[in-house]
């Protein structure tokens, strides 16, 4: 995703920058690029050998902080490459496709920063920094459009390279954490094992990826705010952008009650000051070609996007199963039951 330190409309006579980078950041890059790669490495190897056993990618509570697992099995440490090398691929590609557009514009930015993460998918993602003016819609719709266009191309190679990696057979034991595809994945599976229910197939390490992969394709490209989605719908309008971003946060807010409770975070999201859109105030029509970008990112908005990533996973549910548990929430009293007298 693109963070924009600086927008503003042209009509400042300061030239844009171009990007320098300082050495100092790029060693912090290198550094968390290092530490994304041995996190995701080293859920990549439980997800293999997941894999191998034929059990879903996070079958147990042991998969979900699988460090103390991994040190006991170093020897199989390549075996976490495929799930690790193709998740920062498509990260990566993401991100340099909006670093690359930010250079074509002279608008000066940060190479990407690959955030690391301790479970579940080993990141938390991946930014770039403009530090440039943005002082055009054409800038503006550029930069915000190419990274998710190039990583969603990155992730439809990794899907198809992933599905046909993964067994097809009996149905396998649900998982602790179940994962759903969206429209995209389920045209591909129909390609590629047709008539075999998802239920039936065992998902290989490098699908894992594509699946995470077109998953935060589809959460960068929420219209609204300064998400990617939000950048190109400002450089159509301004307006739209602003009451979509309100509908926007109503709509995730239901569905994070009904279908995934993640979307309540992403509504929250947009509700901090720093994601308001700074105007531009160029009025300057976009050309037909780079048009063609609004278009591309809506479809690939709706191929990417599920309301339910993850199963049984809504508020609704969250609160079932902690009260299944027998878990008190911190404001409950508990009153004591007079004693019984015979």
């Amino acid at each position: 995703m693109a963070t924009p330190a600086i927008l503003q409309d042209g009509s400042g006579a300061t030239p844009p920058e171009t990007a320098r980078p300082h050495r100092s950041r790029l060693w912090f890059q290198a550094l968390l690029l290092l530490v994304t790669l041995f996190s995701t490495t080293v859920v990549g190897m439980r997800y293999m050998a997941n894999f191998r056993a034929g059990l879903p990618p996070i079958a147990s509570d042991n998969d979900v902080l699988p460090y103390g697992w991994a040190f006991a099995h170093a020897h199989a440490a390549a075996s976490g490459l495929p799930f690790s090398l193709t998740l920062l691929t498509i990260l990566l590609v993401h991100e340099m496709g909006h670093y690359l557009a930010a250079r074509r514009y002279a608008i000066s930015a940060t190479l990407p920063y690959v955030i690391p993460a301790p479970s579940l998918s080993g990141t938390a993602g991946a930014i770039i920094r403009l530090e440039g003016r943005v002082t055009s819609r054409s800038a503006l719709l550029a930069v915000g459009a190419l990274g998710p266009v190039s990583g969603f191309l990155v992730a439809i190679a990794a899907g198809i390279l992933g599905l046909h990696l993964s067994r097809a057979g009996l149905p396998i034991a649900p998982g602790l954490v179940e994962f759903h595809f969206p429209l995209l994945l389920r045209l591909l599976s129909a390609w590629i094992h047709p008539h075999v229910p998802a239920s039936a197939l065992t998902w290989h390490p490098v699908l894992v990826a594509a699946w995470i992969g077109v998953l935060i394709t589809s959460l960068n490209l929420v219209p609204a705010g300064q998400f990617d989605g939000g950048h190109v719908l400002y450089a159509f309008s301004p307006r739209a952008h602003r009451w979509f971003t309100w509908a926007t946060i109503a709509t995730l807010l239901c569905l994070g009650v009904i279908y995934w409770i993640g979307w309540i975070l992403w509504a929250c999201l947009l509700l901090l000051p720093g994601m308001r859109h700074p105007r531009i105030s160029e009025s300057t029509p976009l050309s037909w070609k780079l048009a063609l970008l609004g278009p591309a990112c809506l479809a690939i908005f709706l191929l990417s996007a599920t309301p339910q990533p993850f199963g049984h996973s809504g508020l609704i549910e969250t609160i079932h199963k902690i009260q299944r548990t027998g878990i008190e929430w911190p404001f409950h009293r508990h009153t004591p039951h007079p004693p019984h007298r015979h």
